[in-house]
């Protein structure tokens, strides 16, 4: 089919606040490099790594939580390093780590044959396969990503997915299913009990659900109003953030939240546990008594990069009916500076989808 020249979509075009996000009308369509596919977007999603990287939050001078620059980032210091690689970012970006969509080019050396495949992007993507030392790079980050029209992925980033599921409801798993699945499987979880932090975010719902496939009993922190949402995801339990925690109850800690309280989680945790992360909404900085570590036999894990069966697991789960989306609503993409105003009061479970058409 002949692809249009131009597409709208939603640009970053700098470090801050959300007047950094500007709709665009006339941005080019991209074409397919060799070994990529150029997917029509469908739907993407808002996560927390998309607000993190427009305030610059991942750079080493932010000391604080990711609530505190939320609506107008951390100041030029941020520029350096506020990507999550540890590097500058290239701006104007597109951003969205989420996509659904359907492929419909392909560039040299990936088979015609896939054009008109329904797929799902993987937010962390593959590794170089050339050889050198390059970081992974994040969909919407170190490359554009679903928020526009079209985008491009390289071919094996571009999963064909067999689901009845919405666009937007395929749309909220990638990011934030992956990283939960990639944190469970770096710990091994298996049937013992585990606590989640973050439980009502677009992660924690997902822990929950992946945990307990896995035969987890399942304590879920979070807030009063959310407990019988997420005891209906499957949480076994839960418990107020403010409470105290139990001594030593678990084996496994998935935490998404630090801050002050990480000190509690890691008392939480039975000697001989394991404690495994991949967020610090409430704060990155914590004290760590390395005699804790070894007197009690605990193993950390952090977790980002994840191997290429985590994504396809979490496909083959999709399919098999194993799993449910959470949307909590669904937002057109030239809305997307209300979705992440929405996004931030943190009033809802599971995922805000963003619906983006063609």
């Amino acid at each position: 089919m002949a692809l249009p020249d131009t597409m709208h979509g939603m640009v970053l075009t700098g470090h801050g606040g959300l007047d950094k996000l500007e709709w665009r009308e006339d941005l080019p369509v991209p074409r397919p490099a060799a070994g990529e596919v150029l997917i029509r977007v469908g739907a993407s999603a808002v996560n927390n790594t998309d607000i993190n990287t427009r305030t610059g939050w991942y750079s080493k001078s932010v000391r604080g939580d990711t609530a505190s620059g939320a609506g107008q980032g951390y100041g030029a210091a941020a520029d350096a390093d506020g990507s999550w690689s540890g590097t500058a970012l290239a701006f104007p970006r597109i951003q969205g780590a989420d996509c659904c969509g359907v492929l419909v080019a392909t560039g040299e050396g990936v088979p015609a044959a896939r054009i008109g495949e329904r797929v799902m992007v993987r937010a962390i993507q593959s590794p170089a396969t050339d050889g050198s030392d390059l970081p992974t790079a994040t969909f919407g980050s170190e490359r554009d990503g679903g928020f526009a029209q079209y985008t491009t992925a390289a071919a094996q980033d571009a999963v064909a997915v067999r689901s009845e599921l919405t666009d937007a409801e395929l749309a909220s798993f990638p990011c934030a299913f992956s990283t939960a699945e990639g944190m469970i499987q770096r710990a091994g979880l298996g049937a013992e009990r585990v606590l989640i932090t973050g439980a009502s975010g677009g992660v924690g719902s997902a822990a929950i659900q992946l945990a307990k496939r896995r035969g987890a009993h399942v304590t879920a922190l979070t807030s009063a109003g959310k407990a019988d949402d997420l005891r209906a995801l499957g949480a076994d339990a839960t418990l107020e953030r403010d409470a105290a925690y139990p001594r030593h109850a678990f084996d496994l800690v998935l935490d998404l939240v630090g801050g002050p309280r990480w000190e509690d989680m890691i008392e939480a945790s039975r000697n001989g546990g394991r404690y495994v992360t991949a967020g610090a909404i409430a704060g990155p900085i914590v004290e760590l008594d390395l005699r804790t570590l070894y007197l009690r036999d605990l193993s950390f894990f952090g977790c980002t990069h994840q191997p290429a069966n985590v994504f396809t697991d979490l496909v083959r789960y999709i399919e098999a009916g194993e799993i449910r989306p959470v949307v909590a609503a669904t937002y057109p993409l030239r809305k997307l500076r209300a979705a992440q105003e929405a996004f931030l009061t943190k009033s809802h479970v599971g995922k805000i989808a963003i619906s983006v058409g063609a």
